[in-house]
């Protein structure tokens, strides 16, 4: 429902007439004064969904529960008739909130995500082939859409190569016994750059995107608040149609020129949402010292683990810590130094753990953790994080692992037909070709078996991307055309111990010594 309005210009007529000669273009001060303008306001999310229909493409907003855009949500739900839907979306929340609920309804045909997580009924349709999950890098997803957006039909990237996104055959579509692959993703045209082989993506656009700004205007102009920002922006540009709610509509004027993350032109319809829950995925606190003795004792081993890698941690650095274990690291750094964290939904300068009283449903880190950010820090949009990464930016990331070959091989993404978490932005963090990798796990599976192997039986998520393992019981440096080298032992193990759980041979270096 558009509507006709003026709109007072930031000047006054007669601040106007002081800049300019006199008798000059007079009559000039009423047409400045103000000027028409279409409101683009709908009055509810059941109006701003009209033309949305059977079949249709939408791009949707948010970062699991942050930043999603509720109401739309919701809107869509109720209207049963809406069916076959791709989805376009880093991941679907969860089973119950946000777009897993349009997952409940069978709404939805297939998604195009970067990870699965931890969202049970995702990962039962799809492994039950009741789902198509077009499975994307995360980088490259954002930076897919942002292209899209801006008329780009493909770029080329290192993310992938080497691994199932440039072969192809990662699959689609399972039969209903999980047992067959009925379709699977096509490999990636490649082309040569200074020496190095990258990968062919193409841009993606929609019929529609939903959106969610904190503020927004009658004009379309968005705000977003702190890591809302996430996929919200790229998705704004990249739909035929942009349907936005936000939490607070203003007056035209009121958000400054150079304060306005998304401009009008990109956005068609806007509400005011309705009701918002605002759900925190995992709500995270901060843990004393008292609380880390009574955790059970694999919560020990894990901190055990990243006590050590805080260790990595020098002064100044920029670095990317991956979801799960890596991410505890940032309660360990030495407060003598300065590290600024960077999480890939769009936080630099990441704090700690917040306090009950500092918790904000805005600020979660890429494992939709609840985070705080330090003084100094900022927020931006998903593609702009990647194109941090990409850039070389940063000069460490930690990431978890399923399994690391003696030469450096990551697998970390998927256990075939079992465990589908997607790669997230992991493929994106190693393929970084001037950031150091360090890989935290345990030594051995939950059966006793190692995860340090001659070869990698998982799908890879990067190829001889790994700098250092650290494990429970060493740590270990891979050396590039020689493999393994063991520099330190845990406290209580041996060499020999060491070569008993690990999968493959390795050097041991001249002053290996219990170190942590």
């Amino acid at each position: 429902m558009l509507a006709v309005k003026r709109q007072v210009t930031l000047s006054s007529a007669s601040r106007i007439h002081q800049a300019l000669r006199p008798g000059l273009l007079s009559g000039l001060s009423f047409a400045a004064a103000t000027r028409a303008y279409h409101s683009k306001l709908y009055g509810s999310a059941d109006e701003a969904i009209e033309g949305i229909k059977t079949g249709s493409k939408l791009l949707i907003g948010g970062f699991g529960l942050c930043g999603i855009p509720e109401n739309l949500l919701k809107a869509i739900a109720r209207r049963k008739d809406i069916e076959q839907v791709t989805a376009v979306s880093n991941n679907a929340g969860t089973s119950d909130y946000g777009l897993g609920t349009l997952l409940q309804s069978r709404q939805i045909k297939r998604m195009v995500s970067s990870y699965v997580g931890e969202n049970k009924e995702f990962a039962r349709q799809y492994l039950g082939g009741e789902l198509e999950v077009e499975l994307i890098p995360q980088g490259t997803l954002a930076e897919r859409v942002r292209c899209g957006g801006a008329g780009i039909p493909a770029f080329y990237t290192l993310t992938g190569v080497g691994t199932q996104v440039e072969t192809g055959g990662i699959p689609i579509k399972y039969s209903t016994d999980g047992q067959k692959v009925l379709i699977a993703s096509e490999p990636r045209e490649t082309k040569m750059f200074g020496g190095r082989k990258y990968l062919m993506e193409e841009g993606i656009t929609g019929d529609f995107a939903l959106i969610k700004a904190w503020k927004a205007d009658e004009l379309g102009n968005l705000v977003f608040k702190y890591a809302g920002n996430n996929f919200n922006a790229p998705m704004a540009t990249a739909g035929k149609i942009t349907i936005v709610e936000a939490e607070e509509i203003v007056p035209v004027g009121e958000l400054g020129p150079d304060n306005i993350h998304i401009p009008g032109i990109h956005v068609h319809r806007v509400i005011k949402g309705e009701v918002y829950e605002k759900r925190i995925e995992k709500l995270t606190l901060r843990r004393s010292a008292t609380d880390e003795n009574s955790l059970p004792a694999s919560m020990q081993q894990r901190i055990h683990i990243i006590k050590r890698a805080a260790r990595e941690f020098k002064d100044g650095m920029y670095v990317n810590l991956g979801i799960g274990m890596p991410v505890i690291a940032s309660n360990y750094i030495d407060p003598s130094i300065t590290v600024h964290l960077q999480s890939e939904n769009g936080i630099l300068g990441m704090g700690p753990f917040p306090r009950p009283e500092e918790v904000d449903a805005d600020l979660v880190n890429a494992g939709k953790e609840s985070v705080t950010v330090l003084p100094g820090g900022s927020c931006f949009s998903s593609d702009v994080s990647f194109g941090m990464i990409r850039g070389n930016r940063l000069d460490m990331t930690i990431l978890g692992g399923m399994q690391v070959s003696q030469f450096g091989d990551l697998s970390n993404w998927v256990v075939p037909g079992k465990i589908i978490k997607g790669m997230g932005g992991a493929m994106d963090l190693v393929a970084a070709t001037n950031s150091r990798v360090v890989v935290t796990m345990t030594h051995n599976d939950k059966d006793g078996g190692p995860k340090i192997l001659k070869e990698n039986t998982l799908p890879l998520t990067g190829v001889k991307c790994v700098d250092r393992i650290i494990t429970d019981k060493c740590v270990f440096d891979v050396i590039p055309g020689k493999g393994l080298l063991l520099r330190e032992l845990s406290h209580g193990k041996t060499v020999e111990e060491i070569r008993a759980s690990t999968g493959c041979e390795f050097d041991v270096a001249s002053d290996v010594a219990e170190t942590y």
